[in-house]
């Protein structure tokens, strides 16, 4: 399935989320099962699945990283997992441990400056994403075309890492309020 064309949308990495919101809703309104109640079964099966499938693309779209796989896919590549960058790896192994004293330590404020600067990092790799993307889409030949999907694999790789450091600030954030 492509959720930029099951939304209707053009396949881009920046996305309008306003539009993207508006478009969904515009789609639900005309599948909602109460509009073809009266409708034969076939037909209801078949808007159900419809549905369904919007709902499935407003999530990938949503989502940042999954917005970036479903467009690395589209565009020839793939997101599966790779080997990352030894200087990321051993970075985000010094970012966990400090993570980890934090929490230790029950120090609020050296977690939250480690979010912001993983945030940061975050934030600067969607943006170069974007370019990456952007470039993608004006490259007419597909050698010079593949320098810029692995360019984007590995981002949307620094993606994952820095999602999977803020999902551990979170816990940390929850386990503060217990």
């Amino acid at each position: 399935m492509d959720p930029f064309a099951t939304l209707g949308l053009p396949q881009r990495y920046p996305i309008d989320k306003d539009v993207l919101d508006r478009r969904y809703r515009e789609l639900q309104q005309t599948l909602h099962p109460d509009k073809h109640a009266s409708a034969p079964a076939s037909e209801r099966a078949l808007t159900l699945r419809k549905a369904i499938e919007v709902n499935e693309a407003y999530r990938v779209l949503r989502d940042d990283e999954r917005r970036a796989e479903a467009l690395l896919r589209a565009l020839g590549g793939h997101a599966s997992e790779q080997a990352a960058d030894p200087e990321l790896l051993m970075e985000m192994m010094e970012r966990r441990e400090a993570l980890s004293e934090a929490r230790a330590d029950k120090d609020a404020a050296t977690v939250a400056q480690l979010s912001a600067a993983v945030a940061e990092q975050a934030t600067a790799a969607r943006q170069e994403l974007a370019a990456v993307f952007d470039a993608l889409h004006g490259q007419p030949q597909p050698a010079s075309g593949a320098s810029f999907l692995e360019r984007a694999q590995a981002l949307l790789g620094r993606l994952r890492y820095y999602r999977r450091f803020q999902d551990e600030v979170a816990l940390f954030e929850d386990e503060a309020l217990v």
